[in-house]
């Protein structure tokens, strides 16, 4: 087989099944960080054997086996080993001695795993690490995010993600960190950074910031089933139920958010009747417990409030814009951050006029997390498209589309900006 089919093979496998083998690897050897570096290894393995040997019939069962057989090979070779390291590996070699160790690989991935996710977002969420290590280290291991994709999603540099993982994974093994769900006790110290990689995981999966397509469902789906879970573990919190509220309201769009051609759709122009009225009806009444905890939202909250409004609205002309640019206020007061700055300019733009719009995207768009951010300059575009500045939103346009790493996004961008400069 050719070498970059092989390569494709193994890229398309990781990415469907990489969070289920650490998740079960994490559970076996009792360190999260050696799971990702044991399926790290399984990977090499397979860009090496799989061009002579073929593909196999069951690869994410192949990769499996063939983490767990490294991880007795690593233990035999250090000798300086504790004790719990020797019972492993017995209890490893044992497992090896099955006569069908791919299969028994493929009924471990084919379990139910919801709660070994969890395990491994809760352990690498420790409060021993920063908030900005607890998220790159659970999006790499649990979401299966390549560097590159985490970088974009907190709008940073890749070689500062990469130097967080390193020193987390440092930070785990030498506190003894073990790989079980935190008591009663420690859910809510823990408990903000979970929220946040779920959400992330979520959101990579919903706008992919690499790649051919728009959407990745798996980690939509991955994300959802998670919040539903700690929505069950832990059913009196309010920000957990606006969070899996959030992600129902955002995955209900799903199928309205592309065409038969998979190019995406702006959300003023898809087909509300393809909406998922189940998942609308599950989210609002998540929000309507959440709002059983209080006024005092919190940014999950917030965002599943404005997504409610976008929901309850029967036509894009029916959306109430000004209560979704007074949500966002709250919003940014609660959450300061750029992105949540650049989303209440949107939506100040549509309650207010495209002028006042541009006016606040002007006032951020310096700031050194969005200079390289495409979005800013998305918004610029439709906010002088429809203020008739028709050139210059062609231009802004283009800046976009350089700046996006998403194949369906840049394509959508050039077509808005030729379609603007034969109109002008």
């Amino acid at each position: 087989m050719r070498a970059d089919g092989v390569t494709t093979a193994v890229e398309t496998v990781w990415r469907m099944e990489s969070a289920k083998i650490i998740a079960v690897l994490a559970r076996t050897v009792n360190d999260v960080g050696l799971a990702e570096d044991l399926a790290a290894d399984a990977v090499v393995a397979a860009l090496e054997q799989w061009p002579d040997e073929g593909v196999p019939d069951r690869p994410a069962a192949w990769l499996m086996v063939t983490a767990k057989r490294r991880a007795v090979d690593r233990i035999r070779r250090d000798r300086n080993l504790k004790s719990k390291y020797e019972r492993l590996a017995r209890r490893l070699e044992a497992a090896g001695e099955t006569e069908d160790p791919i299969g028994e690989a493929e009924r471990e991935l084919d379990d139910d795993i919801g709660d070994e996710l969890l395990r491994v977002i809760f352990c690498a969420c420790h409060p021993v690490l920063s908030v900005e290590a607890r998220a790159a280290l659970t999006l790499k291991a649990a979401a299966g995010l390549t560097t590159a994709e985490i970088a974009r999603a907190y709008l940073t540099s890749e070689s500062t993600v990469a130097q967080r993982i390193v020193r987390a994974k440092r930070k785990l093994a030498k506190a003894g960190v073990a790989f079980e769900a935190p008591g009663p006790d420690e859910f809510g110290e823990r408990l903000d950074a979970v929220l946040e990689v779920v959400y992330l995981i979520f959101n990579e999966g919903y706008t992919a910031t690499g790649g051919r397509d728009l959407m990745r469902p798996e980690l939509c789906e991955d994300a959802m089933r998670l919040a539903q879970r700690l929505a069950a573990l832990l059913p009196g919190q309010p920000e957990v139920l606006g969070l899996a509220a959030l992600l129902d309201f955002q995955a209900s769009r799903s199928r309205a958010r592309v065409d038969a051609e998979g190019e995406p759709v702006p959300l003023p122009d898809q087909d509300r009747s393809k909406w998922d009225g189940l998942l609308v009806r599950r989210g609002l009444s998540a929000l309507h417990r959440a709002r059983d905890g209080g006024d005092d939202a919190g940014p999950y909250r917030l965002q599943a409030a404005i997504a409610a409004c976008h929901a309850r609205a029967a036509r894009a002309e029916e959306t109430d814009w000004v209560r979704i640019a007074g949500l966002y206020s709250r919003l940014l007061t609660v959450q300061p951050s750029p992105v949540v700055a650049l989303n209440r300019a949107v939506a100040f733009g549509m309650a207010f006029g495209p002028e006042r719009g541009l006016r606040m995207v002007d006032e951020i768009a310096d700031l050194p997390a969005l200079k390289d951010y495409h979005l800013v300059r998305a918004v610029r575009g439709e906010m002088l498209e429809r203020m008739g500045r028709n050139t210059e939103a062609a231009g802004a346009f283009e800046e976009a589309a350089e700046l996006t790493e998403n194949a369906r996004e840049k394509a959508q961008m050039l077509r808005r900006s030729a379609a603007l400069r034969q109109a002008s």
